[in-house]
């Protein structure tokens, strides 16, 4: 599957620092040590292609961009793996609704977002996958569970033959990353997803891993299994598997995926018999009118709608980093303009002249430290407040040079804000 177009990088020379991050599953701040000396390997969970980019999106992809930029700051090589969920019940209950192929819609909605991250500067990954461009290799997965006895049949009457469920009895994994009790699992299991009271299930936790095929749902062969489609957390163990290895160093996501997914991801990893993520950074929630943004309650800011009506992408951004990437917070009118305000005195800070080795490094100093992109604007507002011309009288660049001094090139390589125009 095609991405989109990374921005050009310009790195500054190694820090050789390593990037502190929080892991979920600890719950503390600690330095990233990849599993692979040199590189560091990166799965972020993608979307289900039935609706546009909306800034809940946004600040997902955007966190996992700067612990990218993060890691290559530090002198790490960064392979990056993201799926795109083109099989699922939203998407296909979307089509039917409006009257339109399931894989039409998805195309649509995966080059809408691949526009809108191009517009926001975010580095494409290296490994872009579909489900359904992976499913030759998802039905090898889930047929390795069956043949190491971690799937069990349960009866479903309107289709030819059983769906499919992982036992999480077998391994124990269960509640790994979220270090939740069953109980608080099953608070928020049904509405993510789960179905706790299917009659047959082992284990009211128990994940889908293969639907039989109902009339009108796509459907591939599965061999023992038998024709249908895969459940959601077996996906992302393929294509990470597939794309940067297993184990590899970091999982992000949104904290809404911390369980089931993250959770449940790993429980399947665990039952192929190998471990899913040395840590996992998850950010926050984007809210809207008083409540998350989603799609069901109809309260989306969308990425492209803001570009479309003349917001600077580079606006966006600098709204996403006066946030803490674990922060709950509220978009609204009064961010954007903050945020263009901003923009406007750090363009005419960079060109009557960007040279200040002392705020690049604060500035290095920020973004390893758990992604603090507050501090990093702190420290850009007080030099777009003091910056003065280069000692030759000439304007600076405006971010094309890499000086250890340059704070447009700094701004651009470590938060992909371009400060040109």
């Amino acid at each position: 599957m095609h991405s989109w177009t990374s921005p050009s990088l310009s790195p500054l020379p190694p820090s050789g620092r390593p990037l502190r991050l929080h892991d979920t599953r600890t719950g503390r701040i600690a330095p990233v040590t990849p599993l692979t000396p040199g590189t560091a390997r990166l799965y972020v969970c993608g979307i289900t292609p039935y609706d546009s980019t909306h800034l809940g999106h946004a600040a997902t992809y955007h966190a996992a961009d700067l612990m990218r930029r993060a890691l290559a700051d530090s002198g790490l090589a960064v392979e990056m793996a993201q799926n795109v969920t083109d099989v699922d019940d939203p998407l296909l209950e979307r089509a039917d609704r409006d009257g339109v192929d399931w894989q039409e819609l998805a195309a649509s909605q995966v080059d809408l977002f691949a526009q809108d991250m191009e517009a926001l500067r975010i580095i494409a990954p290296e490994t872009y996958r579909s489900v359904s461009e992976a499913m030759e290799d998802i039905i090898a997965v889930v047929l390795a569970l069956h043949e190491r006895g971690r799937a069990y049949p349960v009866d479903a009457p309107d289709a030819a033959g059983p769906d499919w469920y992982l036992d999480l009895s077998v391994d124990g994994a269960l509640g790994d990353v979220s270090g939740w009790s069953e109980e608080q699992m099953l608070e928020v299991f049904a509405d993510r997803g789960g179905d706790p009271d299917r009659a047959g299930k082992r284990g009211r936790i128990d994940p889908l891993l293969w639907r039989a095929e109902r009339e009108g749902e796509p459907a591939w062969d599965a061999g023992v299994l038998g024709r249908g489609r895969p459940g959601w957390h077996v996906e992302c163990v393929c294509i990470a598997e597939q794309g940067i290895g297993l184990p590899f160093d970091i999982q992000a996501g949104g904290s809404d995926l911390i369980f089931p997914h993250h959770d449940l991801s790993a429980a399947h990893s665990v039952a192929l018999g190998r471990p899913f993520a040395a840590a996992y950074a998850h950010s926050g929630m984007v809210a809207h009118e008083g409540e998350k943004m989603s799609k069901s309650l109809g309260n989306l800011v969308f990425v492209h709608r803001l570009v479309r009506d003349g917001v600077d992408p580079m606006v966006i951004r600098l709204v996403l980093m006066a946030h803490h990437y674990r922060s709950d917070w509220e978009w609204s009118d009064q961010e954007l303009e903050q945020a263009r305000d901003r923009l406007d005195r750090y363009r005419l800070a960079a060109r009557r002249g960007g040279s200040s080795p002392s705020t690049v490094e604060v500035l290095r100093s920020a973004l390893r430290d758990d992604l603090d992109t507050a501090r990093a604007l702190e420290a850009l507002d007080a030099w777009a407040e003091g910056a003065a011309p280069s000692k030759d009288g000439v304007a600076g660049t405006g971010g094309t040079g890499t000086g250890a001094g340059d704070v447009p090139a700094a701004v651009d390589a470590l938060f992909g804000v371009t400060l040109e125009g």
